[in-house]
């Protein structure tokens, strides 16, 4: 609350006041005064949906061979990270994804305390946050790349801390942000009315999914472009997009062409269907993430301002268990000990070779170090950076 105000309320309130003052919220402008960022890009690849050790990194079991056998040389390899087993802490997606972009283990909870809802305000500045504000770089190359089955990810893309919040949002590529694009584009053309009401009634239901209180849909003009691009090439029905993690791959593929991102995380999901009761689901999603990961790199490498500088950072959101008395014993949930136990690797220019760490270290280190590959204070980070990752 503000003074009596809820405060999602007041922030929409205070970025409406600005937009009327013609203050574009978007807009590079407002960086003016911040030096030009010239470190490396940094990729970070949530390797989302929970995922063990034994399927990703170890290369006897992996389904991940890219990864395992490939990228594992490039880099430094922490085969022992976990997520604190500190009470409150989640082994779960979104909270998994927040300890990574704060640097924290902050406690969270549905904005309006709903059963088994999950729509999250970062409590602490994102690395978003933190590069913006130290450098002048528009939201549109401070990006996170989402899937269309966590709508409330979307809305992960600024903090609550009154130091740093909605100025230094980043943007999101999602179905979620081109649908509702694509509903206001339709209403601007000459329409029968009962079309225009339908179309009107499925965007009132898109708009209200955010609750984070920002302009709605206002992405700007670099992102305006990328969505009429992407209605060009794919049109408007969705059957001609990749779905799942393949969309991810996409999309992140377009946005190095098109917006030229220097942050950018994308949060791959799909091995999370293993809750469906089917192994395969889990094992099939992380051959998929493996493949994005194969042409994301060669995107990189096939791009003359990419190649030499882009840092990739690679992390699941969180394990999975490891009971063999379960039907599908690869579960998140209970808090057990494998689910706690994850691995990152980092790797590009200036990082360290071939190298393994197996000594414990924790999930929240990745901000620091990530701040330090970048040249930003993560003033409010509590992990260390992981020091073995300077070459």
């Amino acid at each position: 609350m503000v003074n009596g105000i809820d405060r999602r309320q007041f922030t929409k309130g205070a970025v409406t006041l600005g937009a009327a003052a013609g203050l574009n919220i978007a807009s590079p402008m407002m960086a003016a005064a911040r030096q030009p960022y010239t470190g490396p890009n940094v990729i970070i690849v949530r390797f989302g949906g929970g995922v063990r050790r034994r399927e990703t990194i170890e290369p006897d079991t992996s389904y991940s061979p890219f990864l395992a056998h490939e990228l594992t040389r490039r880099g430094t390899l922490f085969n022992n990270m976990t997520i604190s087993s500190q009470e409150g802490v989640v082994t779960s997606h979104a909270q998994g994804t927040l300890y990574i972009l704060t640097g924290r283990y902050d406690r969270y909870s549905d904005v309006e305390d709903r059963f088994l809802s999950e729509r999250f305000e970062p409590k602490s500045p994102t690395l978003f946050e933190y590069l913006r504000k130290s450098f002048a770089i528009p939201d549109h190359q401070a990006l996170i790349v989402n899937g269309e089955d966590r709508v409330s990810e979307d809305f992960l893309n600024f903090s609550e801390n009154h130091n740093y919040g909605i100025e230094y949002r980043s943007s999101v590529l999602s179905l979620h942000w081109y649908k509702t694009w694509l509903l206001r584009e339709k209403l601007k053309g000459n329409i029968d009315d009962d079309i225009r009401t339908e179309l009107a009634k499925q965007l009132a239901e898109r708009e209200a999914r955010n609750y984070r209180g920002e302009l709605a849909g206002d992405q700007g003009d670099a992102m305006e472009g990328f969505w009429r691009r992407w209605r060009r090439h794919y049109g408007d029905s969705g059957f001609l997009n990749p779905r799942g993690d393949r969309l991810l791959t996409e999309l992140s593929i377009r946005a190095i062409h098109e917006l030229r991102p220097r942050l950018m995380m994308i949060n791959y999901q799909d091995p999370d269907y293993v809750h469906w009761g089917n192994l395969s689901h889990y094992t099939r999603a992380i051959s998929i993430i493996d493949n994005g990961l194969q042409q994301l790199v060669a995107t990189v490498e096939n791009d003359p301002e990419y190649r030499d500088n882009t840092v990739f950072v690679i992390v699941p959101d969180c394990g999975r268990d490891d009971n063999p008395l379960m039907d599908i014993s690869c579960q998140h949930h209970f808090n057990s000990r494998s689910a706690h136990e994850i691995w990152a690797l980092v790797f590009g220019p200036g990082i360290a070779r071939n190298t393994v760490v197996d000594k414990p270290v924790d999930q929240i280190s990745l901000a620091a170090t990530i701040g330090r590959v970048m040249g930003m204070k993560t003033d409010v980070s509590e992990g260390p950076p992981l020091a073995e990752v300077f070459a």
